[in-house]
């Protein structure tokens, strides 16, 4: 299962607005304040899930993951005690409906998915003679590379009264409905005593919940 990379934090509460079309991440907020959140009073932690699902969310990026069978989830974590509290040995885990857990993919994941989805287009065999196409550029590995030092989550330490967030990249290419049923599921976070925190579960069902009751 997968660590953490430590790599450097690029979002925090304090993060300006900025324009999509910049590749850059969105301002956040207290985790308290998304649909998709499961807070843990006791503890004083409060983390959210929200999976960058359409084509318009996920334009911050340099490459389309969703036509990939990559779904982008933005995780946000809330301190809200006064001690630090450590995701260094975290597990964050995409859960299916059918219990089956997708550890967050890296880089060359990514890229290894894309080429694959790229031959298996490219076999599907065409009738006759047809007119070249222009196609849109493939997004180079460069790109992927690029979103992942900007976009993915990094902060291996959560400070008191601080929110951090960031990106995990899941492959979900072989599910019809990644999100129905699904969960994030977070385990192996620590308190500044070193002891473990009891785990998360975020129903992915709540995000679609408050999607569907924001389109009535």
């Amino acid at each position: 299962m997968r660590v953490l990379r430590a790599i450097p934090l690029l979002l925090s509460g304090l993060a300006l607005p900025v324009l999509a079309s910049d590749h850059s991440p969105p301002p956040v907020q207290p985790a308290t304040t998304y649909a998709d959140v499961e807070v843990h009073p006791d503890e004083k932690v409060a983390i959210a899930a929200e999976p960058f699902d359409t084509k318009e969310k996920e334009s911050i990026f340099r490459v389309d993951y969703l036509s990939h069978g990559v779904m982008p989830v933005r995780l946000i974590v809330t301190n809200q005690g006064d001690r630090p509290i450590s995701l260094r040995d975290a597990r964050i885990l995409f859960q299916t409906a059918a219990g089956d857990r997708i550890q967050a993919a890296e880089p060359e994941d990514v890229e290894r998915l894309m080429t694959r989805k790229e031959r298996e287009g490219s076999s599907i065999p065409m009738p006759g003679p047809i007119p070249k196409i222009k196609l849109k550029p493939k997004a180079s590995n460069k790109e992927v590379e690029e979103d992942f030092d900007t976009f993915e989550y990094g902060a291996l330490v959560v400070e008191p009264h601080t929110t951090r967030a960031g990106f995990l990249f899941y492959d979900v290419s072989d599910l019809s409905h990644p999100l129905r049923g699904a969960k994030l599921h977070l385990h192996a976070l620590r308190g500044a005593d070193g002891n473990e925190l009891f785990y998360f579960e975020i129903p992915f069902d709540k995000y679609l919940k408050s999607k569907s009751g924001q389109m009535n």
